[in-house]
Protein backbone atom coordinates (compact mmCIF):
# COMPACT_ATOMS: atom_id res chain seq x y z
CA UNK A 1 0.00 0.00 0.00
CA UNK A 2 1.73 3.63 -1.08
CA UNK A 3 1.39 6.29 1.38
CA UNK A 4 -1.31 7.89 -0.27
CA UNK A 5 -3.54 5.01 0.25
CA UNK A 6 -2.28 4.48 3.64
CA UNK A 7 -3.01 8.19 4.55
CA UNK A 8 -6.93 7.99 2.99
CA UNK A 9 -7.56 4.47 4.85
CA UNK A 10 -6.26 6.08 8.53
CA UNK A 11 -8.84 9.24 7.62
CA UNK A 12 -11.56 6.30 7.16
CA UNK A 13 -10.46 4.75 10.42
CA UNK A 14 -10.29 7.81 12.30
CA UNK A 15 -13.93 8.62 11.74
CA UNK A 16 -15.51 5.18 12.37
CA UNK A 17 -13.37 5.24 15.56
CA UNK A 18 -15.01 8.64 16.74
CA UNK A 19 -18.35 6.67 15.66
CA UNK A 20 -17.69 3.38 17.65
CA UNK A 21 -19.20 3.91 21.11
CA UNK A 22 -22.63 3.75 21.58
CA UNK A 23 -23.71 7.25 23.13
CA UNK A 24 -22.56 8.93 19.60
CA UNK A 25 -24.43 6.61 17.56
CA UNK A 26 -27.27 7.42 19.69
CA UNK A 27 -26.08 11.45 19.22
CA UNK A 28 -26.21 11.03 15.49
CA UNK A 29 -29.45 9.47 15.15
CA UNK A 30 -31.14 12.42 17.24
CA UNK A 31 -29.15 14.55 15.07
CA UNK A 32 -30.20 13.45 12.08
CA UNK A 33 -33.96 14.25 12.70
CA UNK A 34 -32.95 17.73 14.21
CA UNK A 35 -30.27 20.08 15.84
CA UNK A 36 -30.44 20.33 19.58
CA UNK A 37 -28.39 21.71 22.07
CA UNK A 38 -26.23 20.41 25.16
CA UNK A 39 -28.69 20.13 27.86
CA UNK A 40 -31.28 18.60 25.23
CA UNK A 41 -28.67 15.47 24.49
CA UNK A 42 -27.67 15.23 28.63
CA UNK A 43 -31.34 14.74 29.51
CA UNK A 44 -31.98 11.70 26.87
CA UNK A 45 -28.67 10.13 27.30
CA UNK A 46 -28.83 10.30 31.11
CA UNK A 47 -25.11 11.49 31.55
CA UNK A 48 -23.66 14.50 32.63
CA UNK A 49 -23.15 17.60 30.66
CA UNK A 50 -19.25 17.54 30.51
CA UNK A 51 -19.56 13.73 29.18
CA UNK A 52 -22.39 14.20 26.61
CA UNK A 53 -19.45 17.43 25.75
CA UNK A 54 -17.13 15.67 25.27
CA UNK A 55 -18.85 12.66 22.77
CA UNK A 56 -20.12 16.01 20.87
CA UNK A 57 -16.15 16.99 20.37
CA UNK A 58 -15.26 13.94 19.16
CA UNK A 59 -18.05 13.88 16.55
CA UNK A 60 -17.49 17.68 15.88
CA UNK A 61 -13.43 16.67 14.99
CA UNK A 62 -14.50 13.79 13.18
CA UNK A 63 -16.76 16.13 10.77
CA UNK A 64 -19.99 14.54 11.29
CA UNK A 65 -21.35 17.35 13.02
CA UNK A 66 -21.31 21.08 13.14
CA UNK A 67 -21.93 23.76 15.88
CA UNK A 68 -24.05 26.88 16.18
CA UNK A 69 -24.11 29.36 18.85
CA UNK A 70 -27.65 31.31 19.26
CA UNK A 71 -27.92 33.44 21.83
CA UNK A 72 -26.47 31.52 25.31
CA UNK A 73 -26.62 28.00 24.05
CA UNK A 74 -24.80 25.95 21.32
CA UNK A 75 -26.75 23.99 18.86
CA UNK A 76 -25.33 20.87 17.34
CA UNK A 77 -26.54 19.38 14.20
CA UNK A 78 -25.57 16.51 11.99
CA UNK A 79 -23.11 18.09 9.32
CA UNK A 80 -23.02 15.13 7.06
CA UNK A 81 -26.39 13.32 6.49
CA UNK A 82 -24.77 10.98 4.68
CA UNK A 83 -23.73 8.97 8.11
CA UNK A 84 -27.02 7.55 7.68
CA UNK A 85 -26.13 5.29 4.93
CA UNK A 86 -23.37 3.70 7.18
CA UNK A 87 -26.22 2.84 9.90
CA UNK A 88 -28.61 1.31 7.32
CA UNK A 89 -25.53 -0.75 6.23
CA UNK A 90 -24.53 -1.67 9.94
CA UNK A 91 -28.19 -2.56 10.21
CA UNK A 92 -28.24 -4.82 7.23
CA UNK A 93 -25.03 -6.60 8.45
CA UNK A 94 -26.45 -7.27 11.93
CA UNK A 95 -30.14 -8.58 9.88
CA UNK A 96 -27.77 -10.92 7.74
CA UNK A 97 -26.14 -13.05 11.07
Amino acid sequence: MDQKNKARFEARARIIKAMAHPTRLFIVEKLSRRKRCVNELTGMIGADMSTVSKHLTVLKNAGIVADEKEGTKVYYSLRVPCILDFFSCVETVLKSR
